[in-house]
């Protein structure tokens, strides 16, 4: 068996093509803006936390210490979130990593994915336990708690709203990363409105069980986010194919010539990047440099590895990274 020429991993400007990296550097393209704002909802949650805590000792308000405490599980996910797009950054040219660093922002988003499950749980056990044995709740002090919390939250949702820099390559899911701490806020606002509309409920009606009632509507809301997570982040550890349009794309583009692709595999190597590799056969084989100019400024498509073989023989094959 004979082998072309291969690509080298390094192309010089006039052999690289459009849409493909030769740097191994597979991050988003929002990754130091979504970085930054990270640090900047942290510092803000981190201050509100430092706030409560303090107010809660000053004042010997048990519900205030709560809410801080609860603030500081905020905290950590958006240090877990933070953490991996520095460590992402950082270590982007790492040869170490063999297809870069860009999935470190879905092991992040995966583990906070896990947190807010247990929190949806935790929240739900509590809510059962207060529904059969309700507790006086001091719906004077609740109140202010809650509405400077829905204030919070919003304000950090508004900072790490997501661009649509995803959808333009090819991504849908975008940063899992982002993702997990926006969802995390979204959950806390939408339990933030639940319990003001619990705390007014028991307030003005007398409704003792609206406030564990929002608890267990709060849970459910808690894991149908983090249900969602999961099964977004682990789609991308475990490799499975990100996107059947883009796929049927690259079939198309490949056997454009009346080859035929007998094996394809498309993966995610970080937020908008996508790894292919193809096994193309047919009775005139071209060099593998020619199919991979085929998929030249296609969306989300930044690594290629080809082998080419012959229809009969097999006996031409190539290799090509881009």
């Amino acid at each position: 068996m004979t082998s072309t020429a291969a690509a080298p991993d390094r192309p010089t400007p006039a052999e690289s093509l459009d849409g493909f990296r030769d740097d191994r550097t597979y991050l988003g393209a929002d990754h130091r803006r979504n970085e930054r704002r990270t640090w900047i909802v942290t510092a803000i949650c981190a201050a509100t936390l430092a706030v409560l805590v303090a107010g809660g000792a000053a004042t010997h308000s048990l519900a205030l210490i709560a809410s801080g405490l609860h603030m500081g599980a905020h905290v950590a996910a958006l240090l877990v979130a933070a953490g991996a797009y520095a460590l992402a950054r950082r270590h982007a040219d790492n040869p170490a990593f063999s297809f870069g660093t860009g999935k470190l922002g879905y092991l992040a988003g995966f583990a906070n994915a896990v947190v807010m499950a247990v929190t949806g749980v935790l929240i739900g056990v509590e809510s059962v336990a207060r529904l059969a044995s309700p507790e006086a709740v001091d719906y004077q002090d609740a109140l202010p708690i809650a509405a400077g919390g829905l204030v919070v939250n919003l304000i950090c949702v508004w900072l790490l709203r997501p661009t649509q820099a995803a959808a333009a390559r090819n991504d849908p899911a975008g940063d899992v990363n982002l993702s997990a701490i926006h969802l995390h806020l979204t959950a806390d606002a939408a339990v933030s409105v639940l319990a003001l509309a619990a705390v007014l409920a028991g307030r003005m009606l007398g409704w003792t069980f609206a406030d564990p009632l929002a608890g267990l509507l709060a849970a459910g809301l808690v894991a149908h986010f983090a249900w969602t997570l999961l099964r977004r982040a682990g789609a991308a550890l475990l490799d499975i194919n990100p996107s059947p349009e883009l796929t049927t794309e690259v079939r198309r583009r490949l056997s454009d010539g009346g080859e035929r692709v007998v094996d394809l595999h498309l993966w995610r190597l970080g937020p908008g990047h996508h790894a292919v590799i193809a096994v193309i056969a047919a009775d005139d084989p071209q060099p593998a440099a020619t199919y991979r100019a085929r998929l030249a400024g296609l969306a989300g498509v930044s690594h290629v590895t080809v082998e080419v073989r012959a229809t009969v023989d097999d006996s031409h094959c190539g290799h090509a990274h881009g």
